[in-house]
This record gives C-alpha cells, sequence and structure tokens, in this order.
C-alpha cells in the first residue's frame, strides 16, 4: 500500500507544490489507468508494458487537461478545484459506462504468484515487487530532481515560483511538464495495483483522501517526503484496517491531525503561502 501511495502521491506533491493546485482529479487518474490497464492486458499479456502504456496515455491526458483548461484558469484557485473535481466525476462516470460496475481482477504475473520465504516468513512476491518499484521510481525521481537541469527548474519553482519565472525560467512548460509526469505515474500505478486492488468503481474516492494525507504528512512539493509519507499512510492505514476496523479512519487521520498542529508545513514542506 505505502508503494502504491507514493507512485500516486508523488505526482500530486509536485503538481500541488508547483502549480499550487490541489488535483482533484488525481485519484481518477489512478482510477482510469487501472480500466486501460484491464484493456490493454487483453491485447498484450504483459502487466509491465500494460503499466507503461496506461501511463503514456494518462499522462497525455493530464497534459491536455492542464494545457487548455487549467491554465486559461490560472491565478484562480477556486475554479481550478472544481474543475479538477468535476473531471473526477467525469472519469468516474465514463469508466463506469466502458467498463461496468463489477470489480476486474488484474491477474498477477506468473513468475510472481509464488511467495518469497524470507527468515522462516513467507511474503507476496508480487507485493514485494510493488515496493521495490516504488524504490526504484522514487531515486530515478530523486536522480531527475537533484541531478538534472530540468529538476532544478522544477524545484525552482517550487521554492519560489515568481522568482523562477523572473530569472527566465519557463514555469508554463514546467506546469504541463510537471502535470504529465504526476499524471502518468498515477496511470501506470493504477495497473500495478490492479493485481492487488482490481479496477472497481469507486477505486478513485478510495485513492484520493489517502493521497491527500500523504502530501499533508510529508510536506507540499517535498518528494523525499511523499515517500516517507507513503509509507507511513500505508503502515498506518493497513494496521488499522487489520486490528481496529472500527477505528481504521481515527487510526488513520489521527496522524495528519497532529502533523497539522504541530508541523504545518508537513515533515519535510517547504511551501508556505
Amino acid at each position: 500500500m505505502g508503494g502504491l501511495l507514493f507512485l500516486l502521491a508523488a505526482g500530486f506533491s509536485l503538481i500541488f507544490g508547483l502549480m499550487r493546485i490541489a488535483n482533484l482529479t488525481h485519484g481518477g487518474l489512478f482510477m482510469l489507468g487501472a480500466y486501460l490497464g484491464v484493456s490493454i492486458l487483453k491485447v498484450v499479456p504483459n502487466l509491465w508494458l500494460a503499466a507503461l502504456a496506461a501511463g503514456i496515455a494518462v499522462a497525455v491526458f493530464g497534459g491536455l487537461l492542464e494545457r487548455f483548461i487549467l491554465r486559461k484558469l490560472g491565478g484562480n484557485v477556486l475554479s481550478q478545484v472544481l474543475v479538477t473535481l468535476g473531471f473526477a466525476f467525469i472519469i468516474a462516470d465514463l469508466c463506469l459506462v466502458l467498463w461496468g460496475g463489477d470489480p476486474i481482477p488484474v491477474p498477477t504475473p506468473a513468475w510472481l504468484q509464488r511467495p518469497v520465504f524470507i527468515a522462516g516468513l513467507a511474503f507476496p512476491a508480487y507485493r514485494l515487487a510493488v515496493v521495490a518499484i516504488a524504490v526504484l521510481v522514487g531515486v530515478l525521481l530523486y536522480f531527475l530532481m537533484e541531478r538534472t537541469r530540468l529538476g532544478a527548474m522544477i524545484r525552482a519553482g517550487v521554492d519560489d515560483r515568481e522568482m523562477a519565472r523572473a530569472v527566465g525560467i519557463p514555469v508554463s512548460r514546467l506546469f504541463t511538464t510537471v502535470f504529465c509526469l504526476g499524471a502518468g505515474l498515477a496511470g501506470a500505478g493504477g495497473v500495478i495495483g490492479g493485481p492487488i486492488m482490481s479496477a472497481y468503481p469507486g477505486l478513485d474516492s478510495d485513492m484520493l483522501p489517502l493521497a491527500l494525507i500523504v502530501v499533508i504528512l510529508g510536506g507540499v512539493g517535498s518528494l523525499v517526503g511523499a515517500f516517507v509519507g507513503a509509507f507511513i499512510t500505508g503502515f498506518v492505514y493497513t494496521f488499522g484496517v487489520a486490528r481496529f476496523p472500527d477505528l481504521a479512519y481515527v487510526i488513520l487521520f489521527l496522524p495528519m491531525i497532529l502533523v497539522i498542529a504541530f508541523r504545518p508545513k508537513g515533515l519535510f514542506g517547504k511551501f508556505a503561502a
């Protein structure tokens, strides 16, 4: 769960940090990726290729959404939030029309169906693979953000958008790039999460609040914060559901409330209003 939340929340955090938009479509992009993966797997029976193809398709959709709709609402935060919320409902209904209302399981790759034994304990191989993918994506994003010119421009835009514009950084192009990156990660994450969660109506509304918690815990615009916050949230949520199902949301939201109370910017946050 922590690995899946990182794939979902890393892009969400960067979008929020750079564009100051609470992109409420993000959960819908995760669900759209899962359903696209279901259809792609019927043609190309390879989960990883399906995740790549769905990620690219969702990234293109996200880029078009940012370029032709959200950019025209620049500076109008309320309208941007309402538009992303509207698109979340549109995606949800579109998925319901195209794929129906029954959950659709996504098959686990055959070579990852056997358990892995570590120190005498059995672990599901696919879930370990999801953790490994999350770590790999985190490392790649770290090098992108910390070792490339594009990453330096994104970090500058997150830290001080107006100053970044003043020194000639093409912030508008960065908006589109980051939005595509975040959308693509969410779409690919939906496919990768399919063998664990399946594709079903309401997947978007289940995942979006968790992504919001990750961003609040980790700090807006912080990649390290998204990684740490995702695994904290995944652990707390899974523990709460398994051990205290009646109090699962109390256990989940309590750490967020404490963080907001004592560290309003999050554990690694840099964004100030």
